[in-house]
Order: C-alpha cells, then sequence, then structure tokens
C-alpha cells in the first residue's frame, strides 16, 4: 500500500533540496529522519517533516506497520518563483527569481497483521458458549 505525504511552496531551491534526498533515498524511513535531524542544509529539516509526516499517515490511516515502511519514491519539483529585482547601473534592474519546491515523499509497506485480536474475540466467544451451556444445565437440574 502507498502513502503520500506533500509540503509545497518551501523557501528553499528544488536544487539544493535534491541534494539532501539523493543522500537518504535508498534509506528506511526511520533511518532517514535520524540522519536527517543532524544534517547542516537547511532543506535536510523541511524533508525530515515530510518524511516523519509521511511514516504518521502510514500509522494512522492506513495502520501500517511502521517496520514495513521503505520509500517509493521522493519528488523534489519546482514551486512558483517570487520575483525581486536589484538596481543597477545607469537605471536599470537586474532581476532575481527566488525560488521555491514542492517535495512529495511516497513511502509503501505492509499492512500490520490484526491476528491477536482476532483470536482473543473467538477464545471470548467460545467461554460465553461454555458458561451458557453451564448456566443451561443448572437451570435445567433445578426446575
Amino acid at each position: 500500500m502507498e502513502v503520500t505525504a506533500t509540503a509545497k511552496n518551501l523557501r528553499i531551491s528544488p536544487q539544493k533540496a535534491r541534494l539532501v534526498v539523493a543522500q537518504i533515498k535508498k534509506m528506511k524511513p526511520q533511518d532517514a529522519t535520524q540522519i536527517l535531524e543532524f544534517l547542516p542544509q537547511k532543506s535536510a529539516l523541511l524533508i525530515r517533516k515530510v518524511v516523519l509526516s509521511a511514516i504518521a499517515n502510514a500509522k494512522n490511516n492506513y495502520d501500517i506497520a511502521e517496520e514495513s515502511l521503505r520509500f517509493n519514491q521522493i519528488q523534489v519539483g519546482k514551486g512558483p518563483m517570487f520575483k525581486r529585482y536589484r538596481p543597477v547601473a545607469r537605471g536599470r534592474a537586474h532581476s532575481i527569481l527566488k525560488r521555491t519546491s514542492n517535495i512529495r515523499v511516497v513511502l509503501e509497506g505492509e499492512k500490520k497483521v490484526a491476528s491477536a485480536p482476532k483470536e482473543l474475540k473467538s477464545a471470548e466467544k467460545v467461554e460465553e458458549k461454555e458458561i451458557k451451556s453451564e448456566k443451561e444445565e443448572k437451570s435445567g437440574t433445578k426446575g
């Protein structure tokens, strides 16, 4: 099952974010978050937030075991650009493009096996049947 998380319009250029993504895309998501916490780049913290969000989505929304998660893809795309101008000689202006990024993390994993609660329910049903049968035997002998 695939789980996604996205962060849009982050104030970091996509090129700088892709350098950090290249370091973590072969790792498990849990290991990647630990590595990202200590990298000095600004994009490391932004990517870490998205990865943690994807892990939380998998656990809470889809009931997927955290240990079975792995990266399917990490995309860093272009976001909208802020256009600014810098005055230069002879009354002219040079444009400055302040770039933004959209980061999308897709994880895949297997659903948790929920066999323990089913076994408990079936065991409880068996016990209830035994209790009912004992009560019927007692009530039948008395009356």
